[in-house]
This record gives structure tokens, sequence and C-alpha cells, in this order.
């Protein structure tokens, strides 16, 4: 024998396990063991050492793994079923399970009660009943793999229950028997428990002295005329005493007998029973004379019928809860017993039921199918077959019906008991198949040709429904640009008015020679030109699209050094209150960006709070766990900026729309409606979030979500403005790259203008060139949307042959610039317009970080 370990498998060392160790499993279907499923190696594993009966039947083929107690239960068959299908060597017991098998394998447990097999035990062939439970065996992708077939004797049960049955039909029977002879036996039975006998003398109303009294009550005798009437009802139990005088009185009125139960209470406080049995006798005028009688003690006897009855009625409840008919049939073919399901079935009451013959139960048609059966039965054949069976509801019903024939001391035949089940289900499936078989080939012609029109009435709908979704679509789009456009032109031909007019006065007066009154127009143009950039970095601020440069940004020292900008903001009738936590995260943020988003948002705050107000500023860290905590952010450390004003707070239609672009609340002239969306905008880009609270008439609070910067090892502190000179310092040379020669050859002329010597070019390949035939370089400023070759595709390859070489990133909008990956060390970034004394401040300020490193 193998060693215990990784080739010793099945792990059991029961004689299966063995056997299928030895078995040539490569001739089947199920291969070599070690390439078998784990879910199946683990649960053989599993069964072989079980005490219970139990087999796998794996495969569409129903290949069969089983233990030793089914090994020992199929008797002469095993071993050679190890491994073979079932469903072509069971016979008789597959087609019996094929059924269950197949709702089985659609994931529905099945298990089949009581069903009778025939096995192997001793060498012969008996009949044996199990209950057979089915379940589904998965393997390792959730597929079906098999199924697992556990198997338990109830063979003892179902004796037992078939024993009760005929013990409680056999007791009904003997009820009806004693009753039957009871006038005949009872004397006999009871005279030895004759308590004492009276002769009442009718007319005298008491009980003559001569009586054998002091057997029946121990009292003494009360003078020579005897015991009074009164007395003997003494010891009577006081609930049957209005009874027996009821029955006494009716026997004289009735001039009838007696025969009478109650109880007798003695002085020692046992209460026995007594049955009273008398007989009125009369004069020649059929007056009443006297009435003599005896008193026996029958409490063993009652006790016996009390608890014949208790058993009665118990074994009654038991059949009763059965969905079985249960019956017993008699020679003469007459009902002598059924349970309440008989009522169900026929619809009479077990009363009528009671010794009708089977001819007036089942109907001619159900006798008819049933006489040679019950011939058989009394003949003392246990008979089982199915037939036709009437039903109260009129439907056609279908019963497995047993006669089981029931014999007396000498074997002779004295009726027989019925059980039918109720199969009416199965039979009508069996049909229903017959007929499907039968029509199989028709109805799939019909089904696919339905099928065939469904479809193409489904394509058509599909596809009017998509021209319809289309429709819908291209109108909310053209209605969604045509707002956003709207908005857009409004405000731009606001601004263009003012540049466009400022430019023409300028110019008439200039023509006129009124040189010093163009200052005033000229301010005018700058202010819209001005208005019109910041308009268009909403726009993409909202759109996400901005150039961000996220850097690491000490929040608390921004808001601070931006504390009297917010009080001159707010004005002085809004009183501004900070409160910002200690030991504050750094935030990973654009912070010209975050300086503009925290005004607009004060600004806001300003314009609710019409009439005063107070403003709390907060800052907090926090520790999100789960994704979806907070809108889509995902789990991490973050800042929250929290603004609370006490203003006039917004409706719930006003607050679902306050990001949407050109929506404002205030009057025309007065408001973009780009704030609240280029906030949004901003802080999504950045990788945060931003939620609005607000009530009508209890303030607003926003609450903006930063990410925290992971680098905490440098200190960036919130740049402030220099005035230091804007000169060149050395002379530097500036390679300047644009494809528009307007905006070229106004950057170049303010280098120039500042002291730097310049080098141009209209694209990537014109700068390549200057590149690699120029010793000096100082510094590349370039726009980023370059026909053919882009901007950070140049800033690349130039960085090939000078790795320090300083860049400088000018965009109107390209959509690489807003990744926020898209600087490195020693770049940098303007968006267009830009102010060109911003201009020369980042140029200067860049060379000089470049010097110093």
């Amino acid at each position: 024998m193998a060693a215990v370990g990784a080739e010793f498998w099945p792990h059991s060392h029961s004689e299966m396990s063995e056997r299928i160790r030895r078995h040539d499993w490569g001739a089947t279907a199920l291969g070599t063991p070690d390439a078998w499923p784990a879910s199946l190696r683990l649960l053989l594993d599993t069964i072989l050492e079980a005490p219970l009966p139990m087999c796998i039947l794996w495969g569409d083929q129903a290949l069969q793994l089983y233990n030793d107690a089914h090994g020992a239960l199929i008797g002469d068959r095993h071993p050679a079923e190890l491994g073979q299908p079932a469903c072509h060597r069971w016979g008789a017991t597959w087609a019996l399970l094929e059924p269950a098998c197949d709702t089985a394998r659609r994931g529905e447990p099945r298990v089949l009660r009581n069903q009778q097999l025939v096995i192997e035990r001793d060498g012969a062939p008996v009949e044996a009943w199990f209950d057979l439970a089915l379940s589904l065996i998965r393997n390792a992708s959730h597929g079906i793999g098999g199924l697992l077939l556990c198997l338990s004797e109830t063979s003892e049960r179902v004796r037992t229950e078939t024993r009760l049955s005929q013990t409680a039909l056999h007791y009904k029977l003997s009820a009806e028997v004693h009753r039957a002879s009871e006038q005949r036996l009872q004397l006999a039975l009871e005279a030895s428990d004759l308590i004492g006998i009276w002769d009442w003398a009718i007319q005298a109303s008491e009980i003559p002295a001569g009586a054998e009294l002091s057997r029946i009550l121990p009292v003494a005798q009360s003078g020579p005329n005897g015991l009074s009437s009164e007395a003997f009802f003494d010891h009577v139990h006081p609930d049957d005493v209005p009874r027996l005088r009821a029955a006494l009185e009716r026997c004289i009125v009735e001039r009838g007998t007696l025969d009478e139960r109650y109880r007798l209470r003695s002085d020692d406080g046992v209460t026995r029973w007594a049955l009273a049995r008398g007989r009125c006798h009369c004069d020649e005028q059929g007056w009443p004379q006297r009435f003599p009688g005896a008193v026996m003690n029958i409490t063993g006897q009652q006790a016996s019928e009390d608890a014949l009855r208790q058993s009665e009625a118990e074994l009654k409840m038991v059949t009763d809860a059965l969905p079985v008919l249960i019956g017993y049939v008699d020679a003469e073919e007459r009902f002598r017993f059924n349970n309440r399901y008989y009522s169900d079935w026929f619809g009479h009451s077990t009363e009528w039921l009671l010794g009708k013959t089977a001819r007036e139960v089942l109907g001619e048609r159900g006798y008819a199918e049933r006489q040679t059966s019950i011939r058989d039965a009394l003949a003392g054949r246990d008979v089982t077959f199915e037939a036709h069976s009437p039903h109260r509801d009129g439907e056609a019903r279908r019963m497995l019906v047993h006669y089981l024939p029931r014999r007396d001391g000498q074997g002779n035949v004295l009726g027989f008991f019925v059980m039918a089940l109720d199969v009416t289900e199965r039979w009508r499936a069996e049909q229903a198949l017959r007929e499907l078989n039968e029509t199989l080939e028709s109805r799939i012609q019909e089904r696919t040709q339905a099928l065939a029109e469904v479809y193409e009435r489904l394509l058509k709908e599909m596809a009017s429904r998509e021209q319809a979704q289309q429709a819908l679509r291209q109108a909310q789009k053209m209605e969604a640009v045509g707002q956003l456009t709207g908005g857009i032109a409004h405000d731009f031909n606001n601004m263009l008015t003012g540049i466009i007019g400022g430019l023409d006065l300028i110019q008439r007066y200039i023509q006129s020679g009124r040189h010093g009154e163009t200052q005033r127009f000229i301010d005018a143009a700058v202010t819209s030109a001005n208005r019109a950039a910041a308009l268009t970095h909403r726009l993409l601020a909202f759109a996400r699209r901005q150039p961000l440069n996220l850097k690491r940004v000490e929040l608390n020292q921004l808001i601070e050094s931006m504390h009297d900008l917010l009080s001159r903001t707010l004005g002085s009738h809004i009183h501004i209150r900070n409160q910002l936590q200690q030991g504050l995260w750094p935030v990973s943020s654009d912070e010209n960006q975050l300086e503009s988003a925290l005004l607009n948002l004060v600004i806001n705050a300003r314009d609710a709070m019409a009439d005063g107000g107070t403003l709390l500023l907060e800052t907090r860290n926090v520790e999100l766990y789960r994704q979806g905590d907070v809108g889509d952010l995902a789990a991490g450390r973050y800042v929250i900026l929290c603004l609370t004003d006490s203003g006039c707070g917004m409706s719930p239609k006003v607050l679902a729309s306050v990001f949407e672009p050109f929506f404002t609340t205030k009057p025309i002239g007065q408001g973009t409606g780009l704030g609240l969306s280029m906030v949004y905008g901003f802080t999504r880009q950045a990788g945060g979030h931003i939620q609005i609270a607000s009530e009508p008439g209890e303030g607003t609070q926003v609450s903006l979500y930063l990410p925290v910067f992971e680098d905490q090892g440098v200190s960036v502190a919130p740049a402030g403005e220099d005035d230091g000179p804007l000169q060149a310092q050395q002379g530097e040379t500036v390679l300047v790259v644009e494809d528009d020669p307007a905006v070229r050859l106004l950057v170049i002329d303010v280098l120039q203008m500042l002291g730097y010597q310049t080098l141009e070019a209209a694209d990537g390949n014109a700068a390549i060139r200057l590149l690699e035939s120029t010793p000096t370089i100082d510094m590349l400023v370039t726009d980023v949307g370059l026909p053919g070759m882009n901007g950070r595709q140049l800033a690349d390859v130039a960085r090939q042959h000078r790795p320090d070489l300083p860049v400088l990133f000018m965009t109107g909008y390209a959509k690489q610039a807003a990744s926020a990956d898209f600087l490195e060390p020693g770049m940098d970034m303007i968006s267009k317009p830009f102010n060109l004394d911003a201009l020369a401040k980042r140029v200067r300020d860049m060379l000089a970080d470049n010097d110093q490193r």
C-alpha cells in the first residue's frame, strides 16, 4: 500500500478507496484521477468515510463513484458498477430517478420519499423502501459537474406505518364488534365485578331493606323501611346525578330498561365507574310496580375503552395527516374505515362513506377499472396498479393504488387495506411529454416561424427606437449647445463691443490729434479683453480642460495671505472668521487657480448676505476609508476647505442647477453664471470634490475636498509679488516657437525690449534645426498646440541635447496641457491671453532658478 501523501489518493482506507485507486480510469470519460476536478476529489474523499449509502453520478453519462455502504446495498452488482454509467445499468431504478435528476441539474435539490426498490440481502432479492436525496455538484468553473445521491432506508418506518394503519383498522372493527355484541357479553364480562343489586318499590319511593346495599354503598341501613332513594344518589358523582335521574324517570315513563354508566364516589376519595342496568316491571294494568337492577364495577373496562378511543383518535390523526387515501374494505366490498383525505377527494363525509360499497364510492367507470384487482385482493394477493379515480372537482385524476389483504388468525381474508397516492401531475406530465414528442417537429416549425416574425418586428422596433433616441439625443445636444453658445455669445459680444469700440475711438482721436484723451478708451479696451480672458478660463475650468500646475500648497498660509483681499471683497458689513486646523496636511493643487476659486466662493457668499452677516472659513484633515464615501473620491487622505455663510440660502431647485454654466440668480449684467461652474471644474480636475448644502433662510455651506500632497519633504510658501527689475541679466538667448505670427511678433518684441537675444520658429521642425545649429540657447518658449509636432514633444527633443534647458509653455487650450503630469522639473506654463509683465516675470524667474541649479 502506498504511503499516505500526495500519491495516496483517495485518502480513505476503505474497500472502495482501494478499488478506486486500482481502477483503470483512463478508459473512461473521467480520465486519470489527477485530472479530476478539485470539487469531485474533495467530495469523493468525504463520502468514502460516510456510513450511509452515497453515490456520485458524474457527468452527462452519470458515471458511478460510491462508498462501501452503497456497495453493500447493491449486492452482486458491486464492484462491477464502479465507473459505469447509471443511465445504462440501473434499469427501472433509473427510470424512477431520471425526472428527479433533471430537476436537480437545474439547481433544485430533490428528495423522493419512501421509494420501493429491490435490493440484495444475504444473496436474495428483497423489497425495501428508501428516501432518495439528489443534490447538484458544481465544478470549479461554477458549471454542473454531476449529482450526489444519498440513500436513507425507511423500510422499518414504512412497515411501522402500515402496521399502525392495520392496527387502527383492527381496533375500529373490534370496537364495532364489541358494540354489536355488548348486550350479550356485558353481564358475563362484568359478573365478577358486581357491586350490588336493588329492588326498588316504586310506589314506596325507596330501596327495600333486603337489598345488598352494603356492597353498593358503605352506609348503614336506615330502619325497617330500608334505604331511601335519595341515599342511593348520595355517592353518585354530582355531575352524573341529573343524567342518572333522568334515565331512571325515562325508563319508568316508557316502561323500558336502564343501561347507564356513571361515576361513584367513595369516602377514600377514589372515583370508580359503574354500570347500572335494570328493568321496570308493571302490573296487569300496565302500572309500574318494581324496578329491580344491578350495579357493576366497570372501572377497568372504562379505562380500556378510554385508552382504545385515545389510540384510535391518535391513529386517525396520523392517517388524516397523510396526503394518501387510506381505507379498509371488508369481504362484502364495503368501506369500514377511511381517513379525512377520502372526504377531501370524494366530497362526502366520513359518516356517509362508512358502509358504502366500492361501486357506490368509485362509480361505474372507477369500479370497472378496479374490479379484477379487488377480486385479487380478496383472494389474498397483494395488488399495486394505476387507475382513473373520480374527484369531486370533475377533473381527470390518476391514482397509484395498493391493495393489502387483511387476514384473521386462521389465514382467512377478512378484507383489504387501501392506500392510494395522487400521481395526476406525473401522469399529466407523461401525457404532455408523449404529445410533445408526437407533435415536436410541427411545433418546432410553428415556433420557429413565430420567432422569426417576432424577431423581424423586434428589429423594426429597435431601428425605430434607435432613430427616436438619436433624434432625442441630437435635440438635447443642440439645446445644450444653444444654451452654452448663447451665454458665451452674450458675454463676448458685450466684451468685444468694449474692445472694438474703444479701439475705434482711439483711432479717431489719434487722427484728430487728441492724443491725451485716448488713455481712458485704452483702459476700457484692456478691461474688456481681460474679462474675455477670464471668461475663457472659466469655461476651460468648467470643462476640466484648463492647464494646471499642481504643486505643494500650504492651504492655511494661502488663506492667511488672502485675508486682507477677502475682507475688502466682503465689505465692512460682513464679518469674516477663520477656524484653521493646526498641523494641516499640504494639498496638491494649482495655487493660482485655488486662489481664484476661493475668491469666487467669497464673492458668492457676499452677494448672498446683502444685509450683512458672518462668513466662516474652516480647514481640517479627513481620511476616507472606502471609495464612494464622498462622491466618487477614492479612499485616502484629503483636506477640507469649508465656507459657511449666514445668507439667504438656496431652494432645492436652485441648488440642483448651481454648477450649470451661465446659470445665475443675479440680475442681468451682475453675474456670468460661471463662478461655481469654474470652481466645480477646477476641483474635479485637481482630483478633489465639491459639496454644497443650503436651506432657504438658513445660509449655505460649500466644502472643497482637496487631495493631500504626498511628498512632504519640500516646503513651498505661497508665491508673493516681486517688484524687482524684469530686464535680462546677461543678454540670455531665448528660442520662441509660435505658429501664430502676431503672437510670435508680440512675444519677441517684449523679450527684445527687456534685453534678451531672441530666435524664432513657426513650427517644431524649424525649432529643432535652430537647436542643432545654435551653440547657446538659454531658454525655450513654445506654444503647446503647434502644427505637426506639438510643444511638449518639441521640449522632449530639445532636452535630449540640452537636459537642463528651461521650457515655458504657452497655451490657449490644449488637451495635453490639462493633464496633471504634463510638466516636469524646469518646466512652467502660462495661459493665453497673458499680461506682458507676467510673461517677462515668468521668463526672468525660470532663468534665475536655472542659474541657481
